[in-house]
């Protein structure tokens, strides 16, 4: 019997004969419309807060979800015309200090003390909205999409209040949410909610309704109702104008260029068009603000994935960032206005998003690029259609194009478009999970095998995961406004890029040991997992096999150990190091190795991770060690060093090769509102030392001033390459 089928029947068979726990009674709270004046000062001296249904009996998620809370909270909640109002006590008897992580917004949750409430108004389980505050009074505000499973995106703005007081052993939050920043159906009498709770400093994570430690704590599957007292209204007109100018200083030091200056304006919109649909504008949008990619060592013969950090694709984004899975994206918002690092001016776009009626959402966008290297104008649509199937899944149809522009026409020949199908499957409690998705492009030639498949499914309990996983990617299969590494490879000989279909199986087993009676560990345990591609032919191309065992401790620590087995096929001779220094010859390579890693107590103002790994590495050995240090001055600073070393060594070459990438950041919080980052990456691959400096002025809310400053030097001799300087400007209007 072939391995792939014998462990999809073993996936399937421990699936169904292993018992999910049960899930606890879903919690309800009546809100009730008050006519009083709530002032948002951290004191709950209101009369409405005395007389209000109380949220309180909160469980513990982590470190162990079977018992009650230790540390007590109580929520309430009231609303009026224009806000819904959020108070909350939260009792904390342990002496000490809070662990915040920084006066900065956003803030790290699982690191930092803190009370959140999450609401899902359309009850379908799959998208939602977090609004969290630390016992310092700072706000962190984020959008729940794929129902919870990885946790809030926090690169979702709007326009909120709160305030924090304390008190004797506990302190107080007061929250003020307009309707008008979070989207609803009209005549909505119940919603989906949560309340939670995170103390570091009894190591507690604590939900009103109750989350199984094996979910992250935002997983709207599990969620009370917050149940109204009649419908309600929809909120008034909603328009926000964002405008913004930039000005900057630049200079290319290998081009020889005179200093640049620059100045730029733009401004974006937000424009309701309901009480659950929102019409986004954006009219030469700029991005200097946005933080630059940290460089990575890529020992791989494909490209790295970087995340999107430009807030305009990543407001309600998983609508079309959640098609296909993570090494094939259908549509992947950085191949607009970037390419090769350079960046392309995008002239502007618009974009539609949010639900019609209860069970359907849409998503629609175009964006169009200025002339870029290839001298054409890029015009970029995507449009999105997804519907609510049971309480926890739906199905989804995704159709992207790009089309280029010369002149104000399109090019008949120069088009790429791709029409998809999604299914995402969850039962009530999300123990079983799954996706399959079939995608389709098309282009001028009209190429065969020009479609992707794939079907993923997970069964999981806090003591057991079992994943399955397949995937097939055809030979033309060309998502051109999409991240699909795996289909390109690279002839170094010819130079030139060869496409190539292939298969991936890629299952899972994972078992955890709760010990109920150590006073250090909260579970242990073993894994196997493995990750195998083949091309059309069924013939072996890549594999890895890792045998795992996991330690968590109750103090936050991690310790990893893995036993890998790999084999490589390599088409081509390679730079294995991919420095110029280590070609080897074409052909199968099968060779193992062994990491070792661990995490100390983050809760700790000094915490560390380090990680060893160490073995064969095709023809020769390969030995990489990771280092990073990290300091929490509370609340003021956060700084981290990091240290990544690889040494290859292959035997006909007469020196190791060496690759070192070394990073030292700073993130200071001078008050709520003024904040300075900056880091340094020193990497020898790239032959590159970089830095990049942010000065961040929030003088009122959602509107800020930026300074930022960035060079880039060669590494071997620190020769400059370019330095530039930006001053951006941004004013909010509602």
């Amino acid at each position: 019997m072939p391995i792939t089928l014998r462990y999809l029947i073993i996936t399937v068979l421990v699936s169904f004969t292993i018992l999910s726990f049960g899930q606890k009674p879903e919690p309800s709270l009546y809100i009730q419309k008050t006519v009083q004046n709530i002032t948002i000062d951290g004191i709950l001296n209101e009369t409405v807060w005395q007389q209000t249904e109380k949220a309180n009996d909160f469980y513990i998620s982590t470190p162990i979800d079977t018992s009650y809370a230790r540390s007590k909270t109580e929520v309430m909640l009231t609303y009026d015309d224009k806000n819904l109002y959020v108070a909350a006590v939260c009792y904390d008897e342990i002496p000490g200090e809070y662990i915040i992580q920084s006066l900065k917004r956003d803030f790290s949750y699982p690191r930092t003390d803190a009370f959140s409430v999450i609401f899902n108004p359309s009850n379908d389980k799959t998208n939602g909205f977090s609004f969290a505050v630390s016992p310092k009074g700072i706000q962190r505000e984020g959008s729940i999409e794929n129902g919870g499973d990885f946790g809030v995106t926090t690169a979702w703005d709007n326009l909120w209040y709160s305030a924090v007081s304390q008190g004797d052993g506990k302190w107080f939050v007061e929250i003020s949410i307009p309707f008008n920043s979070i989207r609803f159906a009209e005549g909505s009498t119940e919603w989906s909610v949560n309340f939670t709770r995170n103390d570091l400093k009894r190591n507690e994570s604590s939900a009103w309704a109750a989350v199984p430690r094996n979910f992250n704590i935002a997983t709207l599957s599990y969620c009370g109702k917050l149940i109204w007292d009649k419908p309600l209204e929809k909120p008034k007109k909603y328009v926000a104008i964002i405008p913004y100018a930039s000005g900057g200083l630049s200079k290319d030091y290998v081009a020889n260029t005179d200093l640049k200056p620059s100045v730029n304006a733009g401004v974006d919109a937000k424009i309701a068009i309901s009480s659950s649909l929102q019409l986004d504008l954006t009219v030469n949008p700029d991005f200097s603000q946005v933080e630059v990619d940290r460089q990575q060592t890529n020992l791989s013969r494909f490209s790295l994935f970087f995340p999107e950090r430009r807030n305009f694709f990543i407001e309600n984004g998983d609508l079309f960032s959640n098609f296909g899975f993570s090494q094939i994206r259908p549509f992947f918002s950085r191949k607009i206005g970037l390419k090769d690092g350079s960046t392309i001016p995008i002239l502007g776009g618009a974009r539609l998003s949010g639900k019609l009626g209860d069970n359907w959402r849409i998503g629609a966008m175009t964006m169009q690029t200025d002339v870029g290297s290839a001298g054409l104008g890029q015009n970029f649509s995507v449009a999105a259609l997804q519907r609510q199937v049971g309480k926890s899944s739906n199905l989804g149809i995704i159709g992207v194009n790009r089309s280029s522009v010369e002149k104000g026409d399109f090019v008949k020949s120069a088009f790429n478009r791709l029409l998809g199908v999604d299914y995402n499957f969850a039962t009530a409690d999300r123990n079983h999970r799954g996706k399959v998705f079939f995608h389709k492009s098309f282009s001028f030639d009209k190429p065969e095998d020009s479609y992707a498949h794939a079907s993923w499914y997970t069964f999981s309990t806090p003591s057991f995961k079992a994943m399955w996983n397949h995937e097939y990617v055809g030979k033309n299969y060309n998502a051109a406004v999409g991240f699909v590494p795996r289909v390109e490879r690279y002839n170094p000989q010819l130079f030139t890029i060869e496409r190539h279909g292939y298969w991936r199986l890629e299952p899972l087993l994972r078992y955890n040991f709760y010990p109920k009676k150590s006073a250090n560990l909260i579970y242990h345990g073993p894994s196997l997992y493995m990750d195998r591609y083949m091309d059309n032919t069924y013939t072996l191309t890549d594999n890895q096999v890792r045998y795992g065992y996991e330690v968590q401790f109750k103090n936050t620590s991690n310790f990893f150990a893995y036993y890998n087995q790999w084999y490589t096929k390599l088409f081509f001779d390679t730079d294995v190091s991919f420095t110029g220094d280590s070609a080897i010859a074409s052909g199968g390579y099968s060779y193992d190795n062994v990491a070792l890693s661990y995490i100390s107590n983050l809760r700790k103002p000094f915490n560390w991770e380090a990680g060893l790994t160490t073995g064969e590495y095709y023809s020769g050995r390969r030995t990489n060690a990771k280092l990073d240090l990290n300091y929490r001055w509370q609340p003021w600073g956060i700084f981290g060093l990091s240290y990544n070393y690889n040494s290859i060594d292959m035997p006909h070459l007469d020196k190791t090769v060496d690759i070192s990438l070394i990073g030292a950041s700073a993130e200071m919080s001078f008050t709520k509102a003024i904040f300075f980052t900056t880091f340094f990456q020193y990497n020898t691959q790239a032959n590159n030392f970089n830095i990049n400096s942010r000065l961040q002025w929030r003088y009122r809310p959602l509107s800020d001033l930026y300074l930022v400053y960035s060079e880039n030097y060669v590494a071997t001799d620190l020769i400059v390459k370019n330095r530039a300087l930006v001053v951006k400007f941004i004013y909010w209007f509602q």
